[in-house]
C-alpha cells in the first residue's frame, strides 16, 4: 500500500471545512457545441439546458450568430472558431481579420461571454505546408484586431492540435513533439507565451483504448480501479489515460522549452454506441468516463506532472450529430439527447443527486462482490494521494477484521468522502452504493457526509 497520504486526523478535519463555491469547482469543465445535425433544438433551449448544468464554458467550431447571441447574460464562458478555410485570408490581409472580429465578436461582447477564439483545428496534421505556415501569421492579425478594439487582454487566441502531433507519447516522460514540425510550433507557441494563451489538444482515451483493447486498457482509460503503469523514465505511477495524455504534453512542450505555456484540453469524450464492428462504444463506458472524468477534474489533484491543479476540459459533445460521416461512434457522443434529456448521467446536473437522507452517508462494497474485485477497489483507493490507508494497516485501528471486504470498505468510504462526496466518487465499477448505516466499529471510525 502506498505511504505518501495526509494524516488521518488532518482528513477528519478537512471533511469538516465548508466546500468551495459551487461556480468556483466547476469553472474548468466546458463542453463542445457541434452542429453537424439536422435535428438540433433551438439555441434559446439550448441555453437553458446548459444553465441547468454544473457546465461553465461551451466551445463552437464557428461562430454561428444565433448561438451566441442566446448564451448572452448566462455568464457562460464562449469559445468561437475561425474555420481552416479562413485562415489565408486571415493571414493575408490584416483586414481580414478586423473584419472578422467585427462580424463575429464585437456585435455581442461583452454580454456573451467570448473568452477564447481557436483559428483553424488540428492544421497541423493537413500536411498542407501553405496552410501551416499561414496558421502563426493568421493568429497575430486577429490578435491585433482583438487589440485595436481594446480586448487583446480579455478575448485569448489560439488552435486546436490533435494528439498525432507526438512523436512520443508513451510513457509520459517521454513525450516529444513530430521533428519536423517543431520550428513552426516553436512560433506558435511563443505567441502564446507572451499573449498568455494556452495550447489546446485534442486526448482521446476512447481512442487508445480502442488500439489496445484489453480490459486492462479499458479499466485505465475510464479511472476505474486497475494496476496501473509506472512510467520507467520518470518511475510515476499513471491511474489512468488522460493523466497520461495530458503529461505526455507537457514533457512535449517542456523539451522544447515551453513548460509554462498553460495547457487546454479543447475536445475529449467517449461516444455511448457505435458499429457491431467498433471496440469500446457503450452507455456504461461512456457514463464511466464522463462521469469520472467529471469527478477527476472537480477533485483537483491535476496530474502528477501536473499536481494541484485541473486542465480546462471541454467534453465532446453536447449533442449527437446525426450527419457527421464515419462509424456509428462519429454520430453518439452527446450527453444529451435533442429532446435535451439526458443520454445518460454523467453527474452535470445541477439537481444531481442520490440518496437523501436527512442523516449521514457513507460508501460501502455492494453485496455479493468478490474479493478479487474489492482488492482491486481497495488498491486504486489507496494509490490515490490524499487518502490516508494507514487505519487498515497492521497495527492500525481498522486492521482487524483482516479481511479484504472490511479493509476495502473502510477504503472505498475514505475516497468517496475526501474525493467529492458526489455519487460517481462511490462507484468502484460498480462494486460500491451509498448506505446510511454507519459501518464504524469499535475505536474504527468511518468518516461520514451529511446530505
Amino acid at each position: 500500500m502506498a505511504s505518501r497520504f495526509l494524516p488521518f486526523l488532518l482528513l477528519l478535519l478537512l471533511l469538516l471545512l465548508p466546500p468551495l463555491p459551487f461556480s468556483r469547482s466547476e469553472s474548468f469543465i466546458g463542453v463542445n457545441y457541434g452542429q453537424v445535425a439536422d435535428n438540433l433544438p433551438p439555441p434559446s433551449a439550448t441555453a437553458k439546458l446548459l444553465q441547468s448544468t454544473s457546465i461553465e464554458k461551451v466551445r463552437l467550431y464557428g461562430a454561428d450568430p444565433a448561438i451566441i447571441q442566446a448564451l448572452a447574460n448566462t455568464g457562460i464562458g464562449i469559445v468561437i472558431g475561425a474555420a481552416n478555410g479562413d485562415i489565408p485570408a486571415l493571414a493575408s490581409d490584416p483586414n481580414s481579420a478586423a473584419q472578422w472580429v467585427q462580424s463575429n465578436v464585437l456585435p455581442y461582447y461583452p454580454a456573451s461571454k467570448i473568452i477564447l477564439i481557436t483559428v483553424g483545428n488540428e492544421v497541423m496534421m493537413t500536411n498542407d505546408q501553405n496552410l501551416i505556415n499561414q496558421l502563426l501569421p493568421a493568429m497575430q492579425n486577429v490578435r491585433k484586431a482583438l487589440e485595436a478594439n481594446s480586448l487583446g487582454g480579455k478575448i485569448k487566441v489560439s488552435t486546436v492540435h490533435s494528439m498525432a502531433l507526438l512523436s512520443l507519447s508513451d510513457p509520459p516522460s517521454s513525450g516529444f513533439f513530430i521533428p519536423s514540425y517543431q520550428n513552426t510550433l516553436k512560433g506558435l507557441l511563443q505567441f502564446l507565451k507572451d499573449t498568455e494563451s494556452p495550447f489546446a489538444i485534442n486526448p482521446y482515451p476512447f481512442f487508445a483504448y480502442q488500439s489496445d483493447p484489453r480490459p486492462e486498457t479499458l479499466a485505465f482509460c475510464l479511472f476505474q480501479p486497475n494496476a496501473g503503469r509506472v512510467d520507467a523514465g520518470s518511475g510515476i505511477k499513471y491511474m489512468n489515460m488522460f493523466d497520461a495524455q495530458i503529461d505526455a504534453v507537457y514533457s512535449a512542450l517542456r523539451a522544447i522549452g515551453f513548460k509554462e505555456v498553460e495547457i487546454l484540453v479543447a475536445e475529449t469524450g467517449w461516444p455511448w454506441q457505435g458499429d457491431s464492428n467498433e471496440v469500446g462504444p457503450s452507455r456504461e463506458n461512456a457514463k464511466a468516463y464522463n462521469g469520472n472524468l467529471i469527478a477527476h477534474l472537480r477533485s483537483m489533484v491535476g496530474t502528477p506532472l501536473m499536481p494541484g491543479k485541473s486542465v480546462d476540459t471541454y467534453i465532446f459533445a453536447l449533442y449527437d450529430e446525426d450527419l457527421k460521416p464515419g462509424p456509428a461512434s462519429e454520430r453518439a457522443f452527446g450527453l444529451f439527447r435533442t429532446d435535451l434529456s439526458m443520454a445518460y448521467d454523467a453527474g452535470l446536473s445541477k439537481s444531481n443527486t442520490t440518496l437523501k437522507p436527512s442523516s449521514t452517508v457513507w460508501c460501502v462494497p455492494r453485496a455479493g462482490v468478490s474479493d478479487a474485485e474489492l482488492q482491486a477497489s481497495l488498491d486504486y483507493a489507496c494509490s490515490q494521494q490524499s487518502i490516508d490507508c494507514s487505519p487498515i494497516q497492521a497495527g492500525g485501528k481498522c486492521f482487524e477484521p483482516n479481511t479484504v471486504a472490511s479493509h476495502a470498505a473502510f477504503a472505498m468510504n475514505l475516497y468517496y468522502q475526501t474525493a467529492g462526496q458526489n455519487p460517481w466518487n462511490c462507484d468502484f465499477s460498480q462494486t460500491a452504493t451509498l448506505t446510511s448505516q454507519n459501518p464504524s466499529y469499535n475505536d474504527c471510525v468511518y468518516p461520514g457526509a451529511s446530505t
